[in-house]
């Protein structure tokens, strides 16, 4: 078995407002990448969230007390720490530099997925996550199905930390043509015994594969494509 992971390369900068799907789809066209049944489309959420216009201007922000109180014990800014709020359901740790929380979306992350890196390089902008990653990912798939005729999967990326682990790994946020959790409860193992337990998170498998390519400073490759995984996701 074999998988294959190809860059999307040619994609400019995003800004608010974009066809994201025509450019990407230009952009694979352009550099001979043609879509196949079963292949996966990984897109880092970075360009999903600026063409969706998640965008927030911090001179407009206006801090809570409780913004403020957090800030004070994070060494953040209060306009910053601000808009985290506004996109959790939950603090759930707070240390200097760093907010764990929920996200509104059910993610467990640091500062809600907010983000100031590669945005417009000024600390005066912050990134959001997508609104509804999900549907992101779906309008991606249609515009795909649409243009090519074939049956892809899509999935939107996104960097995060993990408990008691240095360092991130690409997960998946939004997911779209395929089950992003594949159930493997009551197959056998090598020995014949079911297994118990056992589910695995396909759709964060690819996408932490997939950052590997998209990198995560300068490197500019927010779409990666994945050939044709034959027996290794079910499509939906």
């Amino acid at each position: 078995m074999r998988i294959e992971l190809l860059v999307v390369p040619g994609i400019p900068t995003i800004q608010s407002g974009d066809d994201l799907p025509s450019i990407v789809l230009t952009a694979a066209g352009s550099a001979g990448l043609h879509f196949q049944d079963r292949d996966v489309l990984v897109v880092a959420q970075k360009v999903v969230s600026k063409a969706e216009g998640r965008l927030v201007y911090l001179p407009d922000v206006v801090p809570s007390p409780r913004a403020q109180e957090l800030a004070q014990r994070t060494l953040k800014d209060p306009r910053l720490v601000e808009v985290v709020l506004s996109e959790s359901a939950e603090v759930l740790r707070v240390r200097p530099g760093l907010l764990v929380v929920e996200h509104r979306l059910g993610f467990v992350c640091a500062n809600a997925g907010v983000d100031q890196s590669n945005v417009a390089g000024s600390d005066d902008w912050a990134l959001l996550l997508p609104e509804d990653p999900d549907a992101s990912a779906r309008r991606l798939r249609a515009a795909a199905h649409s243009a090519t005729g074939k049956n892809i999967a899509v999935i939107i990326s996104d960097s995060h930390g993990r408990a008691w682990r240095f360092g991130t790994v690409g997960v998946a946020i939004g997911v779209a043509g395929l089950k992003p959790v594949t159930d493997l409860r009551g197959q056998p193992d090598l020995t014949g015994r079911p297994l118990q337990i056992t589910e695995v998170g396909t759709a964060d498998e690819i996408a932490a594969a997939a950052s590997l390519l998209m990198g995560q400073a300068a490197e500019g490759t927010p779409a990666v494509l994945v050939l044709s995984l034959i027996h290794i996701y079910e499509p939906t």
